[in-house]
């Protein structure tokens, strides 16, 4: 019984250079904009939530409805900056985020069509193996230490 593929996929060199190529673009395009915080400062910073959000959004909104009640210490220009930035930031993230989990999607078929077949094949060693095919015993007894290592690993876990 031939197994179920669930995908199958093939990348042109020339794809990928592109794809490289863009990547690099996006790259250089953030050089200087963005930032990498520490763990401490995400932590530090968070994110704002979505009612949160709405409470930006409304400020905002009164500040243009009236400025002469925005702090004086309260830079608007920058504050309006920092609002567009914001938007053109999220926009943009949303994009790659979904880029990013096509492509995770797409490797965990691609993952789990390989570990399949690897196993069938690890089956048909065995078999081999013991029906004296040469040279097979010497591929499953390499192949058997990485299921060994794996039935010790569950059985520690489950003790």
């Amino acid at each position: 019984m031939a197994l179920e593929n669930l995908i199958s996929i093939n990348f042109e060199e020339k794809e990928l250079k592109g794809l490289d190529q863009h990547m690099a673009g996006i790259k250089a395009i953030l050089n200087g904009k963005t930032v990498n915080l520490t763990p401490d400062q995400r932590q530090q910073y968070g994110r704002i939530a979505n009612q949160n959000k709405l409470i930006v959004d409304k400020a905002k909104n009164y500040m243009e409805q009236h400025p002469d009640w925005i702090p004086r210490f309260l830079d608007k220009e920058e504050f309006d900056r920092d609002y567009k930035a914001r938007k053109q930031v999220e926009d943009r993230m949303q994009m790659l985020e979904n880029l990013a989990q096509q492509l995770i999607d797409t490797k965990t078929l691609l993952d789990h069509d390989n570990y399949t077949n690897s196993l069938s094949f690890y089956r048909m060693v065995r078999y081999l193996a013991g029906e004296n095919e040469p040279g097979a015993k010497t591929v499953y007894e390499d192949m058997k230490v990485l299921f060994n290592k794996t039935s010790s690993i569950t059985n520690n876990q489950n003790e």
